[in-house]
């Protein structure tokens, strides 16, 4: 993807959401996707690796029955926009803690055989993300300057903490796999909002 090609939204929408605002620690994995050091220290990602991420991992997502993909957010800011994502493109969701044994143990009620799993942050999502790899699950993850990335199959480089952050990533998503499945046939017809993701305070 070229550098003059068309971000998926405006920059605006990426910047006043705040998906480029990094953390003031970086891990030796997010380095590419680092734009640059702010004077305060905080790690500023790139917006177009982010925007082409979306891009790969919504032409991923759209070729799985959405019924096998899960999707998983511990973190607070994160439920309401993976529950949105989940109930739009008809995936499952898992909000809020993560049950131990629920991709690796068929004895109890909520267990799940994911095709794949999209975790909001593999820190927080740790234990969802070690029950992935140990199933060996391909693993979508949202992660943010300093996320390590060891079982992370596709990166979507964000601020994984921020409450529009994460309400605009998954905005994006849900309408880029519906329209890659063909179920949206242009960004018009997208009637849901960025605050339709948005976490209550």
């Amino acid at each position: 993807m070229s550098d003059d090609s068309p971000l998926l939204v405006s920059e605006d929408v990426y910047l006043t959401s705040g998906v480029h605002i990094g953390t003031q620690q970086k891990s030796a994995d997010m380095k590419e996707f680092i734009f640059k050091v702010r004077n305060d220290g905080l790690y500023v990602l790139d917006v177009k690796k982010t925007d082409e991420r979306i891009r790969i991992a919504s032409k991923f997502l759209s070729r799985i029955d959405p019924e096998k993909i899960l999707v998983v957010s511990a973190r607070v800011y994160g439920q309401k926009p993976v529950k949105m994502f989940a109930d739009t493109i008809g995936a499952k969701s898992f909000p809020g803690r993560f049950v131990p044994g629920t991709l690796t143990n068929p004895s109890l009620d909520v267990f799940t055989e994911p095709d794949v799993i999209v975790v909001t942050d593999p820190a927080a999502d740790q234990q969802a993300l070690r029950e992935a790899v140990s199933v060996g699950l391909p693993v979508v993850a949202l992660c943010d300057a300093n996320n390590e990335l060891r079982y992370v199959d596709l990166v979507i480089p964000t601020n994984n903490k921020g409450r529009r952050s994460l309400a605009a990533v998954y905005w994006l998503l849900t309408r880029e796999i519906l329209k890659a499945r063909g179920q949206l046939a242009s960004d018009e017809d997208y009637k849901l909002t960025i605050e339709d993701f948005e976490a209550e305070l």
